[in-house]
């Protein structure tokens, strides 16, 4: 995100010494992305960031998926992979259940009610979607609070643990790239500023505060990271806490976005997708489909019309309000349909008589859209709807 912040102490200038009150030195670190060549931070350690004291193997489970064939739509019941009060003994990095995934993009699913352990992703970018609850998020640059609604953005290799904060269960819907995730290239100016056109800016984007120092030895963190066989992980050990960073400056940072602030694009007929993109990612799109006033033209039609995205997959989280378009085909809180390429979908039956007059609709919901097909991960196939690819024509096979 090219828009610069600056935090606790940092020298006046760069890749120069800055001194510690007893004369010592502090070790710069340049976080950066694209090879030196796109958006960086510098951050000042009271240790140095590159020592472990051990390294060994983080068994990763349930990363393999499956491919979606036959060829059909599904219904996933999210809720449904955390019955009763599992969640409490459930941490939000160990416990994700991934749902989808392809060679870009993996959606998980957890809900937790404990701490999570000290994580890095080193394989892309993460984008959050707290469903609800309420967290800390400590992190190396510092810490964020974050709420029902929040999108959170990790750029990759952060360092971070999840700390759910009150008595009930931490929701959360997990994007994650194998790139970084970054507003709309259309939402921006040359040189980075969100554009007057844009649905947000950056006064809706919130970074860490001050810095965070974290006394502690032998401190374990959990890293996922690329493979010779795909995705792996490994557990280093270090010397000192990594929360050791005084001041750090730049335009590379997590930050939070909350879905309330995002302020919709409308029009006289109904508008396609793209006017409700919120972030990218190489090879797919996030979107967020809130409540709003709808289509003005007297012969209007407010839900969606009968498409066939040719070159995506589009997989939609069902987060809040009612989605008048799936009305009647069993998807609720906490659902994701999934409506592959190749299927033409849209509105269930009836909804598209029900829409007409409508003027304002009560939804909230995160899609997806990929460039490549998705294969469904043990999470998936344990919360599908099987009746749901037979709801538009009301019978199924052999019926």
């Amino acid at each position: 995100m090219a828009y610069y912040r600056r935090s606790g102490e940092v020298p006046p200038k760069r890749h120069t010494q800055f001194r510690t009150p007893d004369g010592g030195l502090y070790y710069e670190e340049l976080m950066g992305e694209e090879g030196f060549s796109s958006d960086s931070s510098l951050l000042y350690h009271r240790s140095i960031p590159s020592a472990i004291v051990d390294a060994s193997p983080w068994e990763l489970l349930g990363v393999d998926t499956t491919p979606n064939h036959p060829l059909v739509p599904r219904h996933l019941k999210l809720h449904d992979l955390f019955p009763g009060e599992d969640w409490k003994a459930v941490d939000a990095v160990i416990g994700r259940r991934l749902v989808l995934g392809n060679a870009d993009v993996r959606i998980s699913y957890v809900v937790a009610g404990e701490s999570s352990p000290l994580y890095r992703n080193a394989l892309g970018d993460e984008c959050v979607y707290v469903e609800s609850g309420a967290a800390t998020i400590e992190t190396v640059f510092g810490v964020l609070d974050v709420r029902q609604g929040d999108y959170v953005i990790l750029p990759r290799s952060t360092t971070h643990r999840w700390v759910p904060v009150g008595s009930g269960p931490l929701r959360l819907y997990v994007i994650e790239a194998n790139s970084h995730i970054a507003p709309p290239k259309r939402y921006l100016t040359r040189f980075g500023q969100l554009l007057e056109t844009a649905p947000y800016c950056e006064r809706d984007l919130h970074g860490p505060g001050e810095p965070l120092i974290v006394e502690g030895t032998d401190v374990e963190v959990l890293v996922k990271h690329r493979g010779s066989r795909g995705i792996t992980g490994t557990r280093y050990v270090y010397p000192t806490h990594p929360f050791d960073v005084v001041g750090w400056d730049g335009c590379l940072y997590p930050y939070t976005f909350n879905v309330s602030d995002f302020e919709p694009i409308t029009g006289r007929v109904h508008q396609p997708p793209p006017v409700h993109q919120v972030f990218e990612g190489d090879g797919f799109v996030i979107c967020n489909f809130v409540p709003r006033k709808v289509d003005y033209h007297p012969l209007s039609i407010p839900v969606p019309y009968y498409h066939s995205n040719v070159d995506s997959d589009e997989v939609m989280f069902y987060c809040g309000g009612s989605y008048e378009a799936r009305k009647g085909s069993g998807i609720g809180q906490g659902s994701i349909s999934l409506h592959p390429g190749g299927h033409s979908h849209g509105p269930q039956p009836g909804a598209y008589e029900r829409s007409i007059g409508v003027q304002e609709v009560d939804e909230l919901a995160v899609m997806v859209d990929t460039f490549r097909p998705f294969e469904l991960g043990e999470g998936g196939w344990a919360s599908e709807d099987p009746g749901y690819p037979w709801t538009w024509s009301g019978r199924g096979p052999g019926a």
